[in-house]
């Protein structure tokens, strides 16, 4: 077992195991910790407890101390600067006339490093650019290339629900969304209507498809020819929250609705 604390350094973002160093920590505070990075500050968010060595990457980094109020202000600092360097980013892009948009800026605690978030369609060559803003801001640079719904989640907004982001204000890892999950809760295709801002499927379509997935078992499939009390008929939908099926009958066309248990399953359509 080791003995561990949650950390993170972004809003939403993922959470990182650091080994405690005897300090007494809470969820919420901030604190100091040595990175692959360099030296970062970040938040607690789990208390301090014992987890299976399997759960951990080692080797375990320490919390160096609790952030200062010089910390405090070095990081008020660093945003401010932030800032700066996004105008003069911006600039040096239309100066080299570089097919790309950068999105974000990112300092290190330490300034020891700066990251550009930035999005494009394809490669970018932008090793002069690189150079350049080296002999700006004379210290290291990365440029990182994210896809739209990084971009999304850095910059944030709000959702078709009114609501901020998920992905901006605490989904920490995008998962797999299918076209296939907006069918099976009986959702409009139209893409505008099950897309997020970032012009893929929304995230919340995985929310409730387990639910969706589990409710569903024992109602027959849409085409599925079926008795009913008035007939024969052909499933043209379900509806998982009342139990019901809607059936087209043969004889009439008219399509009425049935409790899944009344009707009885006679084989599916082909074809």
């Amino acid at each position: 077992m080791a003995l561990v604390t949650g950390i993170r350094f972004k809003k939403a973002g993922k959470i990182y195991h650091f080994d405690p160093n005897e300090l007494t920590l809470a969820p919420g505070d901030c604190i100091i910790v040595e990175t692959t990075r360099g030296v970062e500050m970040g938040t607690v968010v789990t208390p301090t407890a014992e987890l299976p060595d399997a759960e951990v990457v080692k080797p375990l980094k320490k919390v160096v101390r609790k952030a200062s109020p010089a910390d405090m202000e070095q990081l008020v600092r660093n945003r401010g600067k932030e800032d700066e360097a996004h105008q003069i980013a911006r600039r040096k892009i239309e100066a080299h006339n570089l097919p790309m948009k950068l999105i974000g800026v990112e300092y290190s605690f330490d300034s020891s490093k700066i990251v550009f978030y930035f999005t494009a369609d394809g490669r970018i060559d932008f090793r002069e650019l690189v150079k350049d803003l080296a002999n700006v801001f004379r210290t290291r640079i990365e440029l990182r290339q994210i896809g739209v719904r990084d971009e999304a989640k850095l910059i944030g907004g709000l959702g078709c629900c009114g609501r901020e982001l998920c992905c901006h204000a605490w989904l920490a890892d995008f998962t797999s969304v299918s076209i296939r999950m907006a069918k099976d809760q009986n959702l409009s295709l139209n893409p505008t209507k099950i897309s997020g801002i970032c012009g893929r499927l929304m995230c919340c379509l995985k929310y409730e498809n387990d639910t969706y997935e589990r409710e569903k078992v024992g109602f027959p499939e849409a085409g599925s020819k079926v008795t009913t009390a008035d007939g024969e008929g052909r499933i043209t939908g379900i509806n998982i929250f009342k139990k019901t099926v809607s059936v087209e009958l043969k004889e009439s066309r008219l399509v009425r609705e049935y409790q899944v248990g009344a009707v009885t399953v006679k084989h599916k359509e082909q074809g």
